[in-house]
């Protein structure tokens, strides 16, 4: 069991039905063990003392009927140490529900809304949830992506983990069992600054990638033309560029 004191924003785009999460602390590989996405049924952050079970439990329950918060109630039930989690979850129905147990180590809160929760621990105080529910909020023309990356950069700014920077992820799934788009910086000094950076990149090399590959009810077909050729050149040649050429 590991302690992630962690700000977190878990969402549902309302327009797309897209369920993302993006999540940032000062622990290596946030990635790895605080989010998780099922498509088509909910997303979750779980942190403070993690347990991966506890997120697993809570999807398993909304995908076989229960709504966020009472799967939420259910997955909770089950673990003795429920005072020391904090978990954030959304379904595809747009419910959002969160815990914050009384021993999480403070700053520690959540916010709620239709289709979002906003959780964090071990923070520099509200204001930081408080700056990425208004950033979420005015960021609605955009894509479920660029609004929980807009909102782990508000976070940030206003104060973020109390202890520093270390690791940020951002996960977010469509209509396929895979991620839309799935990357994490483990270990940097401006964790989220960076997670900017290479989110540029992937919106430029990997999503199209990633809308090339097989599809649920469609026949699998070659890689679109424009995506391979786009990838048989060095990633610096690319749009977004990053990465090396041979030699470098």
């Amino acid at each position: 069991m590991s302690e992630a004191n962690t700000f977190s924003i878990v969402a549902r785009c309302a327009r797309t039905g897209e369920l993302g999460v993006a999540v940032a602390t000062a622990v290596p590989a946030v990635g790895s063990v605080c989010p998780y996405v099922r498509s088509g049924v909910a997303a979750t952050s779980t942190q403070s003392w993690v347990n991966p079970y506890l997120a697993l439990a809570a999807l398993a329950l909304v995908e076989g009927g229960f709504r966020a918060g009472n799967a939420l109630l259910r997955a909770l039930a089950d673990d003795e140490a429920r005072d020391l989690r904090q978990i954030g979850l959304v379904d595809a129905g747009g419910e959002s529900a969160a815990h914050t147990g009384a021993q999480c180590t403070p700053w520690c809160g959540h916010i709620l809304k239709p289709g979002l929760a906003i959780q964090g621990n071990m923070l520099t105080g509200p204001e930081v949830l408080e700056a990425m529910a208004a950033s979420f909020a005015a960021s609605g023309a955009a894509d479920l992506a660029e609004r929980l990356m807009r909102a782990l950069e508000a976070g940030d700014a206003a104060g973020g983990d109390k202890r520093g920077k270390q690791s940020a992820a951002l996960r977010v799934h469509a209509a396929e069992a895979y991620p839309l788009i799935d990357i994490r910086v483990d270990e940097n000094a401006a964790p989220v600054a960076e997670l900017r950076r290479v989110f540029q990149i992937a919106r430029a090399q990997l999503v199209p990638f990633v809308l090339g590959m097989p599809r649920r009810g469609v026949p699998a077909g070659p890689m679109p033309a424009a995506v391979i050729e786009m990838l048989l050149r060095s990633p610096p040649d690319r749009d977004g560029g990053g990465g090396s050429r041979p030699g470098s």
